[in-house]
């Protein structure tokens, strides 16, 4: 009986990856510039996806038996984009902010038509409001929703309720991170605070205990202050440094002086380690201080939208267009290409990601660059123009086409 048992198993067992070999879906990406910033490739080369996982990056593929072959060439083919910084908390509390509010958008709508195929929520829930945001938006989308929760039990509610330290509980905050939504849950945000340090000091401690890095959106303080305090003191290595390009020298200390010159001690706050992300929003990217500041050398860790309402029609847009404002500023396609995938997986601790390695999960982004004369905008209307735009073709969201501007992907009749 044991023998005919093992027979059938081995057979079950055949006959599976048999058929998953003979029928498995197959999808071919030929002659793209393959851009991979983990694996160090920068190349023309195929990238063959099955079922929902890359299976192969190499030159010259064979195309039999292949189900799906999408030539791109004269384009690039890079990982999946993960924009690090957005508000997807989007709901019907017409009188409320961000969490479970109209400021917050569904993240569907707005991130596969720029390549983006994972996103992190930067703090729009707390942990009195994250399972509703779980049900609600998380477990709703085909976009990978990961999140940093706010130090802040009712997130991002309101101003006023951002201000109340009785809300702002380490203790709470790490054991929903550490144990109910490890998985999800990739940090904590401190934001919009009118004191002290107070709720960077509960954050750094919540993220202490939850190993997780913390993000600060450092303003709205007047007098301002000390961002060499917050960098050097009140910060750990790994955390992270949101709206680094924003101008309101009134109540946020910025990275650049009135003589154009980014302060030396910005330079070691990121040799300690400290993350420097753009988070461009709706309020919070100044062309006074992101040219000088890559003239000077000072580059951003990690690239980042801020998407909400209040950005994305104004000059932020998109995410594929906020890395078109950094190569306008003279960063190559794989400068910006490696701060919106590989750079922010290693931040949140999420090495899964943000790469095209063979076994890993097959989100992927094809990307034309338009040559001409383009006008890009910051958040005070100013413009700044550079002869170059990125242009998503094709997203791939675990091995299925999600997004496809030109039907390079379709059945030609």
């Amino acid at each position: 009986m044991n023998y005919i048992n093992q027979s059938k198993s081995f057979f079950f067992i055949f006959f599976y990856f048999i058929s998953f070999h003979l029928f498995a879906q197959t999808l071919l990406i030929k002659n793209g510039h393959v851009i991979d910033p983990k694996n160090k490739i920068d190349a023309v080369m195929d990238l063959l996806i099955t079922q929902d996982k890359i299976t192969r990056v190499a030159v010259n593929i064979p195309t039999k038996d292949i189900k799906t072959v999408i030539d791109a060439t004269d384009k690039y083919v890079t990982p999946g984009l993960i924009d690090m910084h957005v508000h997807v908390f989007a709901g019907n509390n017409l009188d409320d902010y961000i969490a479970n509010a109209p400021t917050s958008v569904m993240p569907d709508g707005y991130t596969f038509r720029s390549g983006i195929t994972t996103v992190v929520d930067a703090g729009s829930s707390g942990w009195r409001n994250f399972p509703l945001f779980k049900a609600q938006t998380i477990d709703k989308a085909q976009t990978r929703v990961l999140a940093l929760l706010n130090i802040v039990g009712h997130g991002m509610k309101s101003r006023y309720f951002e201000q109340d330290v009785a809300d702002m509980n380490p203790n709470m905050t790490a054991l929903m991170i550490t144990k109910q939504y490890p998985e999800i849950l990739v940090g904590i945000k401190a934001a919009h605070y009118w004191g002290d340090f107070t709720m960077v000091d509960k954050a750094v401690e919540a993220g202490k205990q939850a190993n997780v890095p913390v993000m600060v959106d450092f303003g709205e303080h007047e007098p301002t202050n000390s961002i060499e305090s917050l960098f050097m003191t009140h910060l750990r290595p790994g955390d992270i440094f949101t709206h680094t390009y924003s101008y309101g020298p009134k109540v946020r200390e910025t990275v650049v002086d009135e003589n154009n010159k980014v302060k030396p001690f910005v330079f070691t706050a990121q040799k300690r380690g400290i993350v420097f992300d753009v988070g461009h929003g709706g309020g919070a990217f100044s062309w006074r201080q992101a040219v000088p500041s890559i003239q000077q050398g000072f580059l951003p860790n990690v690239i980042s939208t801020d998407l909400h309402t209040q950005s994305m029609n104004g000059g932020m847009k998109d995410l594929s267009n906020v890395l078109s404002k950094f190569m306008a500023m003279g960063l190559t396609i794989q400068d910006v290409i490696a701060r919106a995938t590989w750079a922010p997986a290693q931040v949140i601790h999420r090495e899964q990601y943000g790469h095209l390695s063979p076994g890993s999960d097959a989100d992927v982004a094809i990307f034309s660059v338009r040559e001409g004369k383009f006008g890009f905008l910051d958040v005070r209307n100013t413009k700044l123009e550079g002869t170059k735009k990125l242009e998503c073709e094709l997203t791939i969201r675990g091995g299925k086409v999600v997004w496809d501007l030109n039907g390079m992907a379709a059945v030609k009749e």
